[in-house]
């Protein structure tokens, strides 16, 4: 892995060499700007904007998303409108389109961001947690029922653990999926955030911020992926997967 990737940084280099530095900018020079982003009170504003649109987006769908699979689970006779009528529109529409009319609703604001970003995310969690659901163990259930009768207390400490595992696979794939939208919705609707930024960097041909940014991202994801979300997926796995 690590020659593959000094391979790819080798191969970076030459191409610079060779390409203009408005179209290719060297790996030295994408890190230099990296440094000076990292050091920048205003792009590390922009980071913090696109963190927050992601963790309220997240927010917002996961509940949205849960809520929609628990209604089937507690009122079979809506199975039907939310798997073959809500489940295909939300997953049909592209994100470009929830971008486009969410700037004609709202205007170019943070809301019309976390609005878009919500509505493409919102599948993931009804498919993920409607799975979950249809896992949730019949027998533990008719014991469950054997002790009490109180529905928000077996959804308590019976389904909610159950559901565990694929609560935290749910979170791991929106937060992956969340940043590829973010970046689109922000580039279009936005007013702040790394998707803005690449944007005005686009119309300056400053194209060496626009490294600097994928890079930071591609960094950031991959590292909360593999050294938060993954450990406490295998951790609550381990303990909570049948």
């Amino acid at each position: 892995a690590h020659l593959f990737t000094l391979l790819f940084l080798a191969a970076w280099e030459a191409a610079s060499l060779v390409a203009p530095s408005y179209l290719l900018p060297s790996p030295v020079q994408v890190a230099m700007r990296l440094w000076a982003f990292v050091q920048s009170p205003r792009d590390m504003g922009h980071l913090g904007a696109s963190l927050f649109h992601v963790g309220a987006a997240i927010a917002i769908s996961f509940v949205i998303g849960s809520l929609l699979a628990l209604i089937p689970y507690y009122i079979p006779m809506l199975r039907l409108a939310i798997e073959r009528r809500v489940g295909p529109f939300l997953n049909s529409f592209s994100a470009i389109g929830w971008t486009l009319l969410s700037i004609m609703w709202f205007g170019v604001t943070p809301l019309t961001v976390i609005f878009a970003i919500s509505a493409v995310l919102v599948p993931f969690a009804l498919v993920n947690m409607s799975a979950g659901l249809a896992n949730v163990d019949a027998e533990i259930m008719e014991m469950a029922g054997s002790f009490t009768r109180g529905r928000w207390r077996i959804f308590r400490l019976v389904i909610v653990p159950s559901l565990y595992p694929f609560i935290f696979a749910t979170l791991r794939i929106m937060f992956g999926v969340a940043w590829k939208v973010t970046l689109t919705a922000e580039l279009f609707g936005g007013n702040s955030g790394l998707g803005y930024m690449i944007n005005l960097s686009r119309q300056e041909f400053d194209t060496a911020t626009i490294f600097a940014a994928i890079v930071l991202i591609i960094a950031f994801v991959h590292g909360v992926d593999r050294y938060v979300l993954g450990p406490l997926q295998g951790s609550v796995s381990r303990h909570y997967a049948g």
